[in-house]
């Protein structure tokens, strides 16, 4: 719900909320210190925490106990010994904007207006997105070594940071303090990271999210040999307990640390002034993209070390530095290269390869380009987009994620464009089968259509496996156990190059298991050169025993039967989606009146008119269906299909007495009761209407977890909205 202003709460309202924010702050902290699988994003935390600031500073007569104001992380993890530091690791206060830099040095200024003739100076660094980690020397000697954990007691992670090259096991050069625990960062390279996730795809191992969340769960490993094969990284950006101070500055104490023997930061300045830190901010973030490892955004810190002495502290905070952060919800990225895929409709689709950069939590690498018109700087109508600036190799780009999910470019930094960088030659070619790929003219608009498609058809590679990909797929007849991996293994054997060849797998068993048997020892392989290691006592693949056939078999046999609408959909016909399936599928009953239908179509001089009317269905179905019914290769392929499996008459019995009978329902978010498909056909079933976006029409929400754009429409329409439990409740179980 929206929230109100801090100052319109009743101080009921107010007690309400903080109890719900430090609950929420809390399970955050867990998620993203303790268990390295944060669940919200930055901007959302920080959020989340600004909010609780505010409402403390309007109640102080309400602040809990366990006010996360102040608050460092989360306690250690169970597993490990406790470390208490020698000097609390603290967090910073964030500054989201110019302004609050600028407010930030004037706040110094401030403080220290009495030295009228005083040089306020101050560092700036990128902040590295890592985990953080304090190391204690004694005598120049590495004793131990801690996570941050809740600021003053960490985990004890001392063999795992003992694998880290740019962590020295003794200091080198001179003047160190007999003892320091200095302070810094453990991150992973991109170039690390996609080594990790390539040698974990071959051995069919874990997915990794982000550098972030891998290098922390790779330094609470049990076994230190899998840190050490992580290849992690360390800068040095601060210290804790000392003797003695390695530096009067912060930035000679940081100087120090690289004569010691650590990797500092080469980005680091000493500026005097806000405009100066702002323009720094400007070009680390400029170079965000080419850094090679994650950063999200910039510190700023007193210089001279007495003045921070002087300046001091807030509860959790020191008052003389500031983490200036970027926006979390764009990044700067470069485009390395345009590569054409081929869907299953024959649709050539760009995608911008990036240089990794991580945008909310999440490593982007690979950006839907839509159309070559979209890359150009067009839209449909030829209008200019991005300033009608085009995008070409080379280029870099801010890259945001739409809605927190999709990634896409949202302008290119035009003067960062490098010299020689020509405009991208779409293809008119297909790329996988070599056939012409034309962009066909639309009949209402006489315009050409924005997406190019190659007319291989059937005779296209890329097609026929996105088509059998298509055809099995949960929306479809959904055969458990031949995912796309199966697919795109059965059809480079030749075992399943059309979706009648499916049903007859069983058939051929030897030669199924044979390709099974030796993708898993290609795999095997693959985990040998990843691990070192040499297995023992193989057998042959002919002695390898495949229970999971019989499965298969049997999930294959089962879809043998099925229902008519998802056997429309499997077919692939372009435009025609689960909604549209349905519909037609009510309007004709079984396969075969619609194959008569669609001949008939295909044979007439005016499709449209020769097509009965049907509630939703317009000329572009219509068209498609003249276009797949009239193409002579689809007849071979149906027919085929149609000796295996026997789609089953559509028959809907619509209840006109239930709760939703009439009501418009949209349903949004993860539902985790049933599929989207199976909600729209219950819905449908008790004579409900079943729309894909929330108007000033629609009666009833569902949302489930996840719900985004289309909750705070409803909201701010003041549609009712339940959950997929309720929903249950209203219809009857």
């Amino acid at each position: 719900m929206p929230q109100k202003d801090v100052v319109d709460l009743s101080e009921d309202e107010a007690r309400i909320e903080l109890e719900r924010l430090a609950a929420a702050i809390a399970a955050a902290d867990i998620a993203y210190h303790q268990n390295d699988a944060p669940e919200i994003s930055d901007a959302e935390y920080d959020a989340l925490k600004q909010r609780n600031d505010a409402l403390e500073e309007a109640f102080p007569e309400l602040v809990r106990a366990d006010s996360p104001k102040g608050k460092v992380g989360a306690a250690p993890a169970e597993g490990f010994a406790k470390v208490r530091h020698g000097a609390p690791m603290l967090s910073l206060a964030k500054a989201y904007s110019d302004q609050d830099v600028v407010d930030f040095i004037e706040r110094g200024r401030r403080f220290f207006e009495r030295d009228k003739d005083l040089e306020l100076a101050f560092t700036a660094e990128p902040k590295i997105d890592g985990l953080s980690a304090s190391l204690r020397y004694e005598n120049g000697i590495f004793v131990r070594g801690a996570t941050r954990g809740d600021g003053t007691v960490g985990e004890d992670i001392t063999a795992n940071l003992r694998t880290i090259e740019d962590i020295p096991e003794r200091l080198a050069g001179s003047g160190w303090p007999e003892v320091i625990e200095i302070r810094g960062e453990v991150y992973m390279t991109y170039a690390e990271f996609q080594a990790l996730k390539q040698r974990s795809a071959a051995i069919g191992g874990q997915d990794y999210v982000n550098p972030r969340n891998t290098a922390a769960g790779s330094l609470r490993q049990k076994d230190p040999s899998i840190t050490a094969s992580r290849n992690l990284k360390f800068f040095a950006y601060a210290w804790g307990l000392a003797s003695s101070e390695p530096a009067d500055s912060q930035f000679g104490a940081v100087q120090k640390f690289a004569e010691w023997g650590f990797k500092v930061s080469p980005l680091m300045v000493r500026a005097a002034s806000a405009d100066e830190l702002i323009a720094h901010y400007r070009n680390i973030e400029a170079q965000r993209a080419s850094l090679g490892y994650d950063i999200d955004g910039v510190v700023y810190k007193v210089d001279r070390i007495e003045l921070q002495k002087r300046w001091g502290y807030v509860t959790g905070e020191p008052r003389w530095a500031i983490a200036h952060k970027f926006p979390a919800e764009q990044a700067t990225s470069v485009v390395r290269a345009i590569d054409i895929q081929v869907g299953r409709t024959g649709t050539l689709a760009p995608v911008a390869r990036l240089e990794p950069v991580t945008v909310g939590g999440v490593v982007v690498e690979n950006v839907t380009l839509h159309n070559e018109d979209y890359i150009k700087g067009v839209d449909s109508k030829g209008e200019p987009i991005r300033e009608g600036i085009d995008i070409r190799i080379g280029d870099s780009v801010v890259v945001q994620r739409a809605g927190d999910v999709i990634p896409q470019i949202v302008r290119v930094v035009l003067d960062k464009r490098p010299e020689g960088a020509v405009p991208y030659e779409f293809p008119q070619t297909c790329p996988v089968c070599g056939s012409p790929a034309t962009r066909e003219i639309n009949p209402k608009t006489g315009k050409e259509d924005s997406r190019r498609r190659c007319t291989g058809e059937l005779i296209c590679p890329a097609q026929a496996v996105e088509g059998l990909r298509h055809f099995v797929s949960r929306g479809a007849l959904d055969i458990e156990g031949l995912g796309a991996e199966n697919i795109d293994l059965f059809f480079a054997k030749g075992l399943v190059r059309n979706a009648a060849e499916i049903f007859t797998l069983k058939d051929r068993r030897p030669e199924v298991q044979l390709a099974l048997a030796e993708r898993r020892e290609e795999q095997a392989r693959a985990r040998e050169a990843a691990s070192g290691r040499v297995r023992k006592n193989v057998r042959s693949v002919d002695e390898r025993n495949f229970e999971g056939l019989d499965k298969l078999f049997a999930a294959i046999d089962a879809r043998r039967q099925p229902e008519l609408d998802r056997f429309i959909f499997a077919l692939g016909i372009r435009h025609i989606g689960e909604t549209t399936a349905a519909a037609l599928a009510r309007t004709f009953g079984t396969m075969e009146e619609l194959i008569r239908v669609g001949k008939d179509v295909a044979a007439a001089a005016d499709p449209i008119a020769a097509f009965p009317s049907v509630d939703g269905i317009g000329g572009t179905v219509i068209g498609a269906l003249a276009d797949f019914f009239g193409n002579e290769r689809n007849d071979d392929v149906l027919e085929a299909l149609l000796r295996q499996v026997q789609p089953q008459p559509y028959v809907l019995s619509i209840a006109t007495d239930s709760q939703v009978a009439g009501k418009t329902v949209v349903f949004t978010g993860s539902l985790e009761k049933m599929t989207r498909s199976e909600a729209k056909a219950m819905a449908e079933r008790l004579g409900a209407k079943v729309a894909g976006s929330v108007s000033a029409k629609t009666d009833i929400l569902v949302a489930g977890p996840g719900a985004g754009s289309k909750l705070k429409s409803a909201q701010a329409l003041g549609v009712e909205v339940i959950s997929e439990d309720e929903w249950f409740e209203r219809v009857g179980g």
